[in-house]
């Protein structure tokens, strides 16, 4: 592609090199470049692409991008840019032709729900007999297979290859979870969304975003349009107290949902039984009913959204009941773990205040003799949240272990230490133990017939990140290995 085509709608801060070099393809890592490739130097977390600019050139890149300008000592094509991220993700939608425009994006944002609403979306564009990708914390996947997702969103220049994959698969349909960080990043700019879904915000990542307000502000930039039209149609949570607000910004369509107050969706009537859940709901197109196999009351949010979302597409009633019922388990979300025990095991992804306190009182809601909790926090994340998941667990858990979660580069103690503030009243009521092995088995020992163990924080994942290692842990694996030799 001709450099002068793949710059199309970048803003510059200066005048492009003379020429129309032919680009073979783009790079932002220059480890990946490749002969008359373009390489995109961006400024990330923990380095910064203008240190590597020299040996993208040795590699073979015939031009550079960077909000910087050029060294003194520099040679070659080099394209100083204002916004570097934004640049990227423009050049990569033009680089692979702008999918975005032939494709029906659903962007699901939100502290919590974002992959319970995709997984259930994806169900239902499923049961329509169409062919749909989905972008998840969990995977990202299409009619071609999956892979495992190493970020909730890609960064910009694999996101729309990935688009791209999903177009050339015949996919109609792509639903995505976008977070605020993608959003704050410009990972998503340029990407035309048809649809917005807001699911909820509370207080999470403020380690990145500093105030509740600019996490707000972030997730608030998807209903905009970013470096592209305005979503034709946006789904809003009223039940969450920034909803409203959301809905007098929204261009276009705007359809709301609640489990109470009065909404475009909203649930009339809830029956909850060990095998799932039936909900009544009010629709615009009247009352409809509807089954589903997961349980608790944040996820009869993460349905009315994905119905709404659905219903707005022009998905016939039928099949979104069928969808949501054929949902039947989303991995590491309020995932029950039965090795024929006496007693319950839930994994859950868990990791705000929020989100320990819905999926505790969902617990509540199997009517346990006891719910037993085992729980911790990452490392080198919000540190506000700790004491704050503390007082959760005090409030709504009979007992708690508190152990280590992904501590990265901090000491498991200190952050156990910041944990244990919140147990203000009941310091009895809770053990610490930092190996998350043992922790498990403790609190598995500890479980006696109709009770209910909550293992929370890290749901799906399949590793623990340690200081300068990742290591295979697996807490559903971890469970029914323990349950099995407890069985016997």
């Amino acid at each position: 592609m001709r450099l002068l085509n793949l710059l199309e709608g970048v803003e510059f801060n200066g005048a492009l090199p003379p020429g129309d070099l032919q680009i073979s393809g783009v790079a932002y890592d220059s480890r990946k470049i490749k002969e008359d490739n373009l390489f995109v130097a961006i400024k990330g977390e923990k380095t910064d692409g203008n240190r590597f600019v020299d040996q993208a050139r040795a590699r073979g890149a015939s031009a550079v991008v960077s909000e910087y300008p050029p060294a003194a000592d520099f040679s070659g094509p080099w394209i100083q840019v204002r916004h570097c991220r934004k640049a990227l993700a423009m050049i990569s939608a033009n680089f692979f032709g702008h999918p975005t425009r032939n494709l029906e994006l659903v962007g699901i944002t939100g502290t919590n729900g974002k992959t319970s609403t995709a997984y259930l979306m994806e169900s239902v564009l499923k049961a329509s007999r169409t062919k749909v990708g989905m972008i998840s914390t969990i995977v990202y996947r299409g009619p071609g297979g999956a892979v495992a997702a190493e970020r909730t969103t890609p960064e910009s220049l694999d996101l729309q290859e990935l688009f791209a994959g999903f177009l050339k698969q015949g996919c109609h349909y792509v639903v995505m979870e976008v977070s605020s960080h993608a959003l704050a990043m410009d990972r998503v700019y340029a990407a035309q969304f048809r649809s917005a879904v807001f699911t909820n915000l509370t207080p999470d990542h403020l380690d990145y975003h500093r105030t509740l307000d600019n996490y707000f502000e972030a997730k608030k930039q998807l209903f905009l349009g970013i470096g592209s039209r305005p979503p034709r149609q946006s789904v809003i949570n009223l039940d969450d107290p920034r909803g409203k607000p959301l809905t007098e910004v929204c261009a276009g369509r705007c359809l709301s949902y609640s489990t109470g107050p009065p909404a475009d969706f909203r649930v009339l009537n809830v029956q909850t039984k060990h095998s799932g859940t039936n909900i009544q709901l009010e629709t615009p197109a009247g009352e409809w009913n509807v089954k589903s196999r997961l349980l608790g009351r944040p996820n009869l949010s993460n349905i009315l959204a994905a119905v709404a979302t659905c219903y707005d597409l022009g998905i016939d009633r039928e099949i979104i009941q069928q969808g949501v019922e054929l949902c039947s388990a989303i991995p590491g979300r309020f995932e029950l773990i039965d090795c024929g025990q006496s007693f319950r095991v839930v994994v859950d992804y868990a990791h705000t205040e929020d989100a320990l306190e819905k999926i505790l009182l969902t617990a509540h809601e199997l009517n346990p003799k006891k719910v037993l909790l085992l729980f911790g926090c990452g490392g080198e994340r919000d540190k506000t949240k700790r004491p704050a998941m503390g007082a959760v667990a005090e409030k709504l858990s009979h007992f708690c272990i508190i152990t280590s979660d992904n501590p990265r580069s901090e000491n498991p103690s200190e952050i156990i230490e910041q944990i244990e503030r919140g147990f203000k009243h009941k310091p009895s009521q809770y053990l610490v133990e930092p190996d998350r092995e043992k922790a498990i088995q403790k609190i598995l020992n500890m479980a006696e017939p109709g009770d209910v163990v909550v293992l929370a924080g890290k749901g799906h994942e399949t590793y623990q990140v340690l200081a300068h290692e990742n290591i295979h842990f697996d807490d559903r694996e971890m469970a029914r290995t323990l349950l099995k030799d407890l069985v016997g």
